[in-house]
């Protein structure tokens, strides 16, 4: 039975192998939710003025757009392999991918992209679409990276904060989803102000403090355990960076999972800093969950 129900799960193409390798991630992830699966890639060439079609005398399907077509229709092959239950569909936009990518995540149940892509810049460790998208879409978005496996927990950054919370939420959906065990992680160096005017002591009992840490890591998850009584849960208090920490999990998890920003003075940043690093440097596909009423 073919399904075609709710939002879609919503995947970038650009011709790229990362590109479809998002796509037969996507494919997967649109069967396990019962959703259907929207393949887009965003043509720019309209916007640069380039002529479209084929050349005078050029074989048959030349040209900017055919290829375009190309791309769509291989990534809808190729998700069709993986998940033929899935409802597949394919569009060519013109425009920009970045702008294109934050519309198509106002009705999208997920959004999945490739860590880079074509281009100047596909040296890079991660692309700048993705990035940006990371840090505005009204969805979470899943970057592929690293090697998709099927074993390993569901890994989740805890720091207390809003966006935080709403990854542990999602942590633990996804969890129970896939049957695996949930890990959550809370990293701390020293304490740090985590709002204007805060006042910090000048010496610190760190068992103490530690003991705190613990007791907040522990509550954050106790609520959404009870509420997924079928997901294994463990939790994990760790001194370091929680950057370091995240990347350091993500080479035993199958998806790791962080809010799009989280406590601190940089709290303030579209993609958060630890949240940025990850996305650079994960070794398993990485979910970023953006607090809704702050997704812009």
């Amino acid at each position: 039975m073919t399904i075609n129900t709710g939002a879609p799960v919503v995947v970038g193409v650009d011709g790229s192998a990362a590109a479809l390798d998002a796509v037969r991630v996507a494919a997967r992830e649109a069967a396990a939710r019962r959703r259907p699966l929207r393949v887009v890639h965003a043509f720019i060439w309209p916007l640069t003025g380039t002529p479209l079609g084929a050349a005078e005398g050029a074989p048959a399907g030349a040209g900017l757009r055919n290829q375009a077509e190309r791309y769509v229709t291989e990534a809808i092959t190729e998700a069709t392999k993986v998940a033929p239950e899935v409802l597949v569909t394919g569009a060519v936009i013109d425009g920009a991918a970045t702008p294109i990518m934050l519309d198509e995540s106002r009705q999208a149940a997920l959004l999945v992209l490739g860590h880079r892509g074509l281009g100047g810049f596909a040296g890079l460790l991660i692309g700048s679409v993705t990035v940006q998208v990371s840090a505005h879409a009204l969805c979470p978005v899943l970057v592929v990276r690293g090697e998709p496996r099927a074993d390993g927990p569901v890994v989740v950054g805890v720091d207390g904060s809003e966006c935080s919370t709403e990854a542990v939420e999602f942590a633990f959906a996804e969890a129970s989803r896939r049957g695996a065990p949930l890990l959550g992680v809370r990293a701390w160096l020293f304490p740090s102000p985590v709002g204007p005017g805060d006042v910090l002591p000048l010496v610190y009992d760190l068992d103490e403090f530690a003991a705190e840490e613990e007791r907040s890591l522990a509550e954050s998850l106790a609520g959404f355990a009870e509420r997924y009584p079928d997901v294994p849960v463990q939790h994990r208090l760790v001194r370091g960076s929680p950057a370091r920490v995240l990347v350091d999990e993500s080479k035993s998890a199958q998806l790791v999972v962080v809010g799009a920003r989280g406590r601190g003075p940089l709290s303030g940043l579209l993609l958060g800093s630890v949240s940025h690093a990850v996305l650079h440097h994960a070794h398993s596909p990485l979910v970023i969950v953006r607090h809704p009423e702050r997704a812009a």
